[in-house]
């Protein structure tokens, strides 16, 4: 589980440091940096497929999604006695993510190439990755740091002394694409393969071509696909391995008496829908989309291969505010068996959430454009220390 999540430089988070429980609740008024939080865990995931560059240049390249404020605040300018302006700067350019669990800790540093390098590429504006730190306990400190990059150099610690695992690491690639050997460096292959199986959810379709709504190849599927499209082998999956009357609770409590059918015909299976009411069945083609939509989230939320984490964007989309108290029930017993994270601004799904005595709610707001956590005092915070280039 993680403990503590951390990004400074990114968009409206200059420098925010977030404890976690089982189950956190991020939410706020809109345009507090609840959307830039989850685009910086999904960041983060971005690291362990070798994707963060990437990630980065689709998000409109590395400079656009850098923090755009001054390097930090005077007290004349919180108080509102001057205005905002820069000033010289003093620290490297950097956008810097990473958390803190259990078992291990990750973080990395991005910054850009320098000037004047030697070498010539067309690729001069892609950020390069300065410095990657994996470490045992709450917090990194020398004495419990297990794996350090510092640009192309890798070293991994070997009881009290250390051992270079690499000297040559691209600039562009995690330590997870070129380092992660069972033998040479197994700290960097459990983080990466434990980040890997990080589950997002933030778009099921439910237009009238949605691929939930039509007939799918019948093969297992323990994972629901992030936009839904393999909805009925998902569920004929859960029926067949996994919690089938929890399926069928999940159904009755939004709709009582309503009963979900998956139908094959030659290879390809077909969900359909008995309302109690309603002479015949509906095909998923007919369902209202938030019908569909609340029972994509009964196939994502009761998958037989839970992940480590569940990161769900807005899950309230297109229901009806009496369906969500039955969505918080399902997401807290999700949280049993996963760490979760609802990211939300519907305040009837933030109480039906907190019901649960084990629930962190994470209120962020904003002043002067940088994102903090409401009630969060510069003690509040857990401690969190980055790698130094």
């Amino acid at each position: 589980m993680l403990t503590t999540i951390a990004v400074s430089g990114y968009r409206s988070l200059r420098d925010l440091v977030v404890p976690l429980g089982r189950l956190n609740v991020v939410t706020g008024a809109n345009g507090s940096g609840k959307s830039s939080l989850y685009r910086a865990l999904r960041l983060l995931a971005e690291t362990a497929q070798g994707g963060v560059v990437a990630a980065l240049a689709r998000e409109g390249g590395f400079t656009s999604a850098l923090w755009a404020g001054p390097e930090q605040f005077g007290r004349d300018v919180v108080a509102g006695r001057e205005p905002v302006q820069g000033t010289v700067r003093d620290a490297p350019v950097a956008l810097r993510l990473g958390f803190a669990g259990d078992e291990y800790g990750y973080a990395i540093d991005l910054g850009l190439p320098i000037p004047g390098n030697p070498g010539r590429t067309m690729f001069a504006q892609d950020p390069q990755i300065k410095r990657e730190a994996i470490w045992n306990g709450p917090f990194l400190r020398q004495a419990n740091l297990l794996v350090d990059r510092q640009a192309a150099m890798a070293r991994a610690r070997d009881g009290r002394s250390w051992r270079v695992v690499a000297q040559h690491l691209d600039p562009f690639e995690s330590l997870f694409t070129q380092i992660a050997d069972p033998e040479r460096a197994p700290e960097v292959l459990s983080v990466r393969e434990t980040m890997r199986r990080w589950r997002f959810y933030d778009h099921f379709r439910s237009d009238a071509d949605a691929p939930a709504r039509q007939p799918q190849a019948g093969t297992r599927t323990p994972v629901l696909a992030h936009d839904g499209r393999d909805l009925a082998a998902a569920w004929q999956t859960i029926r067949e391995i996994g919690d089938h009357e929890a399926l069928a609770e999940a159904v009755d409590d939004a709709f009582p008496r309503g009963v979900v059918d998956i139908v094959a015909e030659s290879g390809r299976f077909m969900l359909w829908f008995r309302q109690h009411g309603l002479l015949r069945a509906l095909s998923a083609a007919e369902l209202s989309d938030g019908t569909l939509r609340y029972l994509l989230w009964i196939a994502a939320l009761l998958t037989p291969r839970p992940p480590p984490l569940m990161v769900l964007n807005e899950p309230e989309t297109s229901l009806h505010p009496d369906l969500l108290p039955a969505l918080a029930r399902l997401i807290r017993g999700a949280a049993r068996v996963s760490q979760v994270w609802v990211v939300t601004h519907a305040q009837r799904l933030v109480d039906a959430l907190e019901l649960d005595e084990g629930c962190n709610t994470i209120v962020l707001e904003k002043r002067l454009g940088d994102t903090t956590v409401a009630g969060q005092g510069m003690l509040d915070a857990p401690a969190w220390h980055w790698p130094v280039r």
